[in-house]
């Protein structure tokens, strides 16, 4: 938590406000949510999980080790979602970060400060060395959230994710543990004085 935003697992009880905020941003977030590719000739259709499937899905995930599943609460109000998925351990010990927020708190610092969170989380309790986040080079807003905080910028994977309908070249940003000593948080805070980061 810092100040009115709080990161917090994903609950069952939280679907009706999650659709809720869902339904709200369907158009602000159709651009950039992943979509499910077709399938190969003669293979069967896949179809979106619910929101109990999808929730049971992160949860025997972050109990593999492989993902950490959050909301992002402002004003005590579900207005987001975080995920540090793909955590691979071993000598490489990363994971990667996605992110979306509802388009009435957007531009607050809500989701600078959720991802900053979620980056102290990631490198000081569970053990991860390095996070990246991967952002469609026209998604400004994202792209802006890691640059405030200081995400280095390595380069494009072309048609990185099946995005809005087709195959979307991505921009990698990412941060290692050894870049923040003083952790993500106290640097986003540092980044903007005279003004406040929420």
């Amino acid at each position: 938590m810092d100040g009115p935003t709080t990161l917090r697992p994903i609950r069952l009880r939280d679907q009706r406000a999650w659709r809720d905020v869902n339904r709200t941003n369907r158009e602000w977030l159709r651009p950039w949510e992943a979509t499910i590719p077709p399938p190969p000739p003669g293979g069967p259709m896949a179809q979106r999980p619910t929101y109990r499937q999808m929730v049971r899905h992160l949860r025997a995930e972050a109990h593999a080790g492989r993902m950490l599943p959050f909301v992002v609460d402002y004003q005590g109000r579900l207005s987001g979602q975080l995920t540090v998925a793909g955590i691979t351990w071993g000598s490489m010990c990363s994971g990667h970060i996605g992110y979306w927020v509802d388009k009435a708190v957007a531009g607050r610092g809500v989701m600078p400060t959720a991802v900053a969170l979620a980056v102290d989380h990631c490198f000081r309790s569970v053990g991860l060395h390095r996070v990246e986040v991967c952002i469609r080079p026209e998604n400004g807003p994202s792209r802006r959230v890691v640059e405030k905080l200081g995400f280095r910028e390595e380069g494009l994977r072309p048609r990185y994710l099946h995005i809005d309908g087709a195959w979307r070249d991505h921009l990698v940003y990412a941060l290692t543990a050894e870049e923040v000593p003083e952790g993500l948080l106290s640097r986003w805070h540092r980044m903007s004085p005279g003004t406040s980061p929420l």
